[in-house]
């Protein structure tokens, strides 16, 4: 894979350090740059680093930054939903779903059911209440929830030496 040349070297370092082991304590960017400038010598202060976070942010390479828990034993299930949403809507819809705290993915796919998000919720009427919320605002009926037989847990990170 070829480097994107819109990012520099330092970027890139900071990209493949917070995707996996960001660290959890009270100044998190001081650690990342002590790691990066002890791990690759790159002398970068936290400042340094929080604004390239920041202007990743803002270019699009990150979209959110966060912790990713297992939602079962914490007392949470969460189910992929997709639904059959006319071209001209997708945007609006995109954006009522995204509002809702519970959703943790919606992303469009070249597909008839071309809208496709994650739910999380502690109680079934909870996604139940959701769905129906979510027809009824819409007017979409075509919303379908496609429960798991098994979870497969994959591990994304992306190399971006």
């Amino acid at each position: 894979m070829t480097a994107d040349p819109r990012l520099n070297e330092s970027e890139r370092l900071i990209l493949n350090s917070i995707q996996d082991g960001f660290p959890v304590e009270p100044r998190p960017y001081a650690a990342l740059a002590a790691r990066l400038s002890r791990e690759h010598g790159l002398a970068i202060s936290e400042e340094e680093v929080i604004e390239s976070v920041r202007s990743l942010k803002d270019r699009g390479y990150i979209r959110r930054l966060g912790a990713v828990f297992n939602s079962r034993p914490l007392g949470y299930m969460s189910t992929l939903c997709a639904a059959r949403v006319p071209d001209d809507r997708v945007e609006s819809f995109g954006r009522l779903v995204s509002s809702y705290p519970q959703v943790t993915h919606n992303y469009v796919r070249s597909n008839p059911l071309n809208v496709w998000f994650t739910f999380c919720y502690a109680l079934p009427e909870e996604l139940d209440g959701f769905l129906a919320d979510l027809r009824n605002e819409t007017g979409i009926d075509e919303i379908y929830e496609l429960s798991s037989r098994k979870i497969f847990k994959i591990r994304a990170v992306f190399s971006l030496s």
